[in-house]
């Protein structure tokens, strides 16, 4: 879920997605978030996974971000890409509205990961989140981008 992001975050998210080859592209599909006004959480957090679910490529392997997810290292990441491409899976990553995620939605999950353990504006989450798949990427195909 999203809208509106700075035009800095854009450019980076631009930046390491047009770095991505064709095989491994990335496709960001935004939602824009449900109108809370008048709505109980739950109810927009219901409502926003159903147009979630409904956005998610079929087929596709369900990812959750959540700070309270398993915390992921970038070469594990680079392990589940191989994987990926190996079985011809797509993965999906769901980054939540600023109130999360339904509960439903996160245990339909295959896998809910954290990119910290801080909690991070969504912004950012998107950004550090096409970064690491960029470098779990270059991980892949020995690109000198990644150094431990």
């Amino acid at each position: 879920m999203g809208h509106k992001m700075p035009s800095w975050i854009q450019v980076g998210v631009d930046e390491y997605a047009k770095r991505m080859p064709a095989e491994s592209r990335i496709d960001l599909i935004e939602l824009k978030p449900e109108d809370r006004a008048s709505r109980a959480i739950p109810k927009v957090l219901a409502l926003e996974a159903a147009r979630i679910k409904a956005s998610i490529p079929k087929g596709a392997e369900l990812i959750v971000l959540d700070e309270r997810g398993t915390m992921v290292k970038t070469t594990e990441l680079a392990g589940w890409l191989r994987s990926w491409m190996a079985d011809g899976l797509s993965p999906c990553f769901v980054i939540g509205s600023a109130d999360g995620l339904d509960p439903a939605l996160k245990q339909t999950a295959k896998r809910t990961i954290a990119l910290s353990g801080c909690t991070l504006p969504h912004s950012f989450a998107r950004l550090i989140l096409v970064e690491q798949l960029y470098r779990a990427w270059s991980l892949t195909e020995n690109h000198p981008y990644h150094r431990e």
